[in-house]
């Protein structure tokens, strides 16, 4: 304790200067995890559209709008991704109001997003004109359903199954769909929310 007290000003400073040094290092390595981690999601879901616009509000057609994680062009149309990274076994179904989650000794719920993401749906569908408009419900790895996948609802490793990579599919595809793929693009605007999510 004696050594300790007698340790001259500079010491403290060094001290102090390499718990700060240690202590930054830290946060830029979990805030870089975090970002990495955050653009491989990013990766996952739009690398099956040739074309996304991500955190945007869709105009609901009284003013306001609904918030929309995802749209893209798929070559079956426009795809309305609802992004959700839950941890634990997913407890949900197509009549449940509130889905279930049972993380270790967690548990809680969510409101059923099914109904969400059909009112998302119907609003992207009044400015696609007649581009074929679909949604899912998609769920990172950190979550599992035991008892089986709810309707719309995938897993992100489902996503590009189910609908294919825009660069296996000729531009004759999807031409048909860019008229109204434009025309929702100038009719979204940036979400207040995506920074919420």
């Amino acid at each position: 304790m004696d050594d300790i007290e007698k340790l001259p000003p500079t010491a403290w400073v060094l001290i102090a200067a390499a718990a700060g040094l240690g202590f930054g290092v830290s946060w830029v390595w979990r805030w870089y995890r975090q970002y990495s981690a955050r653009k491989s999601l990013r990766l996952a879901v739009t690398a099956t559209g040739s074309d996304h616009v991500v955190d945007v509000l869709v105009p609901d057609g009284m003013g306001a709008g609904f918030h929309v994680d995802f749209l893209l062009l798929t070559s079956r149309g426009v795809l309305v991704v609802d992004l959700r990274d839950v941890q634990g076994n997913i407890f949900g179904g197509d009549q449940m109001a509130d889905w279930t989650v049972m993380d270790g000794p967690r548990r809680f719920t969510f409101t059923n997003p099914q109904s969400g993401l059909y009112d998302r749906i119907a609003a992207v569908k009044a400015l696609a004109g007649d581009v074929p408009v679909e949604g899912r419900v998609v769920f990172t790895r950190r979550g599992r359903f035991p008892k089986g996948l709810p309707k719309w609802t995938l897993m992100i490793d489902s996503l590009r199954a189910e609908f294919p990579a825009m660069d296996q599919e000729p531009e004759s595809m999807i031409a048909r769909f860019r008229e109204g793929w434009e025309k929702i693009k100038g009719a979204v605007k940036p979400s207040y929310m995506a920074h919420m999510r």
